[in-house]
């Protein structure tokens, strides 16, 4: 009866869940980013080239210099090659995880298993700082995914495991660059809607006045606590206008892209900008050619045809992020990471088409692709105050094995926790069993990246 009254809203219900988990400490000022790269991107023909390294395994883009001297990208980065002297790019992480759900189980969520899964045991990174960052009162949800990393096909790749679903992120699907995207549940039209919302609140109230009288326990006043906090985010401003892009200049929107990853990426600004403090948002769709991931074998793409259709909406996207979270005085505490679940194969791989489309040529028509390679990857980090403009790792000649400075999935989430102000060494989480479980067993912050004095 107590949550009849709003007509299905189920956000309350998982506030209340979430609270019933764990008492969180004080919120921290700090926020991250994560841009995925859904299915892989080749770290060949973007951040890692190999222009040397033969017919066979060199692709057809050309190096370019960046701000910063020594490092270099692929002609398709131009925009990032230009504030190069804001990120850092690590080029050697690897794992064991060669499917797109294990490879993701493995670095979102630090899963050991090589083999692929249909739902995560173990929660993400993103999960657990919502554990563990939860907030009693707020305006706004503490995790936001705007197209949020969710699934693979069938697979789920990310989510809250034995933490469960009440740690999941407060989902933003659709295209946010479209006349007529909304994020529901999110501010009331006018103030008729909301008179009427109240109404439904108040009539609840006095069918659980009885109930209140009674209760030994405290639920009810429970239930009221986070029925508030749902009522703040149909009815607050500052949530209306935090995920309301038309408060943005056109001029900001143009920056971005006015297509659906710049826009994403805008939104994302917005929302960390505005107090949340955990926002991934997915890179595929269409703007990433006919089978709508960076999964880029030569059954699906022409690998090159593909990145050349994707890569400006990518560099412009991902560098208007980078400069708007320096321009507006976000960089010491907001952290961008930008990375797929894996690399893609060095060895070009030549195979018949299964369709035509966007960056594939008809079906039966031969090819050029690229497959999954856990081996090695590489992913850029900006912002949180890290040391900036430097390269961290190598690959060897070919880009196959990492010859210096190996990371691993343990190690990238030791990295955003600490940026997160989370003990990872110490700080547990209950599993099923409700016994301690680490959140980190065997990394470390990846030094490199620690944040400058």
């Amino acid at each position: 009866m107590g949550l009849a009254g709003f007509g299905g809203l189920s956000w309350p219900a998982i506030l209340r869940l979430q609270a019933q988990a764990a008492a969180p400490p004080a919120r921290s000022p700090t926020a991250v980013i994560i841009v995925w790269l859904r299915g892989g991107c080749s770290h060949l023909d973007t951040y890692d080239p190999k222009p040397d390294s033969g017919s066979e395994y060199a692709g057809p883009f050309s190096p370019i210099a960046t701000k910063v001297p020594g490092m270099r990208l692929t002609e398709l980065l131009p925009r990032q090659a230009r504030l190069a002297d804001k990120f850092t790019l690590l080029r050697s992480m690897a794992h064991t995880g060669g499917g797109h759900p294990s490879g993701s189980l493995q670095l979102l969520s630090g899963d050991p298993d090589a083999q692929d899964k249909i739902v995560p045991v173990y929660p993400d990174v993103m999960s657990v700082a919502h554990y563990l960052r939860a907030r009693k009162t707020t305006d706004l949800p503490n995790y936001v995914g705007v197209n949020p990393i969710v699934r693979y096909d069938n697979f789920t790749i990310a989510g809250p495991g034995y933490l469960g679903p009440s740690y999941e992120p407060f989902a933003v699907v659709g295209d946010p660059s479209r006349p007529e995207f909304k994020v529901p549940n999110v501010g009331l039209a006018d103030a008729a809607a909301q008179d009427r919302l109240q109404g439904r609140v108040n009539l609840r109230q006095s069918l659980d006045s009885f109930r209140r009288a009674v209760d030994d326990s405290g639920v009810m006043r429970a239930m009221d606590q986070y029925e508030a906090q749902a009522m703040s985010l149909l009815t607050s401003p500052l949530a209306a206008r935090a995920f309301d892009l038309s408060q943005e200049r056109p001029e900001v929107r143009e920056r971005y892209g006015l297509n659906q990853w710049g826009q994403q990426c805008l939104m994302a600004r917005r929302l960390v900008e505005a107090g949340v403090e955990i926002v991934t948002t997915t890179f595929d769709g269409p703007l990433c050619g006919r089978v709508a991931n960076w999964d880029d074998h030569a059954v699906n793409h022409n690998v090159f045809d593909a990145l050349r259709f994707r890569a400006s909406y990518f560099d412009q996207a991902v560098s208007a992020l980078i400069e708007d979270v320096y321009d507006r005085g976000l960089d010491k505490r907001v952290l961008v990471v930008v990375t797929g679940e894996f690399g893609r194969t060095p060895r070009i791989s030549y195979v018949a088409s299964s369709g035509g489309g966007v960056a594939s040529a008809p079906a039966g028509t031969v090819q050029p692709g690229r497959d999954h390679w856990p081996q090695a990857n590489s992913m850029i980090w900006a912002g949180g105050g890290i040391a900036t403009g430097q390269v961290i790792g190598a690959t060897d000649r070919r880009g196959e094995e990492v010859v210096e400075r190996r990371v691993g999935p343990q190690d990238f989430l030791a990295t955003i926790y600490r940026h997160l102000g989370i003990d990872y060494r110490n700080v547990t989480i209950p599993d099923r069993a409700g016994r301690p479980t680490p959140i980190v067993t065997d990394g470390e912050a990846i030094a490199e990246l620690a944040a400058r004095a």
